[in-house]
């Protein structure tokens, strides 16, 4: 691009012929020289506008890129979140008291007929505050309410919390019918007896989140998008057998449950023993009482 002329210059080919004396052409050449510096000077300044220009032209496009690259992204998630939905958890305890009963409901949140195929189960942890009793559990699988398999197998029901081990404890929910991809189970705990304490008449238990388990017979795009690590845990409760299960990651809706258990204080040690003494005495007392005045009574050996 030619640079244009600045302005009031004029061409040297326009300008009249110099005189023999030479003055006319001295003040022509002084001009054409003035002239050529305001020359050099508006191409300078054309040549700084066309900058200033590609630079917003540059920048409008950075814009431009990102923007549209902000919109691919934002669209790409959309289409992750929409192929691949998250999995909730949602727990709550029911009842009051030692003796309270744990809802734990899963939603996965795929709307595939293939997660009829999957078998959902949970896998509690225990602290030293809490224990399943497996005798309840024994019933409660024999009347089809609860499936659950308790690790290690022994449980001392009678310890109190300090002398207490942690539990784990799998359990194999079922079908919610009021939901198409829903799990639900119910969990039955009590709460151990604790130290007293000096001020506060109540100990805390913390009940952890729980490992979510998931295995399918049928591979769909919701099994495959999930984020997962493989563990081994045993199929069922009929069936020991050992099975790969998938430990999927999981958005709680409540992170964690605590319970509250009510404790004795320290300084009421001594009232309590001596209403327990008295108490003992008293009963004994009316129990010999209630023989000596009826002697209904006698020593009966047994025949082998």
């Amino acid at each position: 691009m030619k640079p244009r002329l600045a302005l009031g210059c004029r061409r040297r080919d326009s300008e009249p012929a110099p005189s023999k004396s030479g003055r006319r052409g001295g003040r022509l050449c002084g001009g054409a020289a003035l002239c050529g510096r305001q020359c050099e000077a508006g191409a300078a300044l054309d040549l700084e506008m066309q900058w200033q220009w590609m630079e917003k032209v540059f920048l409008w496009k950075s814009i431009l890129t990102f923007r549209v690259s902000l919109l691919v992204c934002t669209a790409g998630n959309l289409s992750a979140q929409a192929t691949c939905p998250d999995i909730t958890v949602t727990q709550q305890l029911l009842k009051e008291g030692f003796h309270r009963d744990l809802l734990t409901k899963v939603e996965l949140g795929a709307g595939d007929e293939a997660i009829g195929s999957c078998t959902v189960a949970i896998k509690e942890h225990l602290p030293t505050g809490l224990y399943v009793d497996p005798y309840e559990l024994e019933s409660l699988q024999q009347h089809n309410l609860t499936e659950a398999l308790i690790i290690p197998d022994t449980v001392d029901v009678e310890s109190p919390e300090y002398l207490a081990t942690n539990l784990a404890i799998v359990v194999y929910m079922k079908p919610d019918p009021q939901c198409a991809c829903c799990f639900k189970a119910m969990l039955p705990v009590h709460c151990r007896y604790h130290r007293p304490t000096e001020d506060d008449g109540e100990a805390l238990a913390l009940l952890k989140s729980p490992e979510i388990l998931i295995h399918c017979h049928k591979s769909f795009p919701s099994v495959e998008c999930w984020k997962y690590s493989d563990v081994e845990a045993p199929c069922s409760v009929r069936n020991r057998h050992t099975c790969h299960w998938n430990n999927v990651k999981y958005k709680p809706v409540n992170k964690e449950v605590i319970l509250q258990v009510p404790v004795g204080l320290k300084q009421h040690g001594a009232l309590v023993c001596a209403v327990t003494l008295l108490t003992t005495v008293l009963c004994s007392s009316l129990v010999l009482a209630a023989v000596c005045k009826y002697e209904h009574f006698s020593l009966v050996r047994c025949s082998e």
